[in-house]
């Protein structure tokens, strides 16, 4: 079965097409956390806006918040 293990982090990545291997590899190389031990995070948000961006839906139908803070 066809691996690849990251030489960054050392994650072992398999599967039996190679060609889904090929794309794992691609998407673990923008998303691979390179420094253990450290905070990623993918998404930017300004700690001055800590509304939500979905007002909307930031409740049910019961109005039960759905969103943690």
């Amino acid at each position: 079965m066809p691996e690849f293990i990251c030489p960054d982090c050392g994650k072992r990545l398999f599967h039996e097409n190679e060609t889904t291997l090929k794309i794992e590899e691609k998407i673990h190389s923008k998303f691979c956390r390179k420094d253990e031990g450290k905070t990623y995070s993918f998404m930017h948000r300004d700690l001055e806006h800590m509304e939500t961006f979905d007002s909307e839906r930031e409740h049910d139908t019961a109005g039960t918040a759905i969103l943690k803070k």
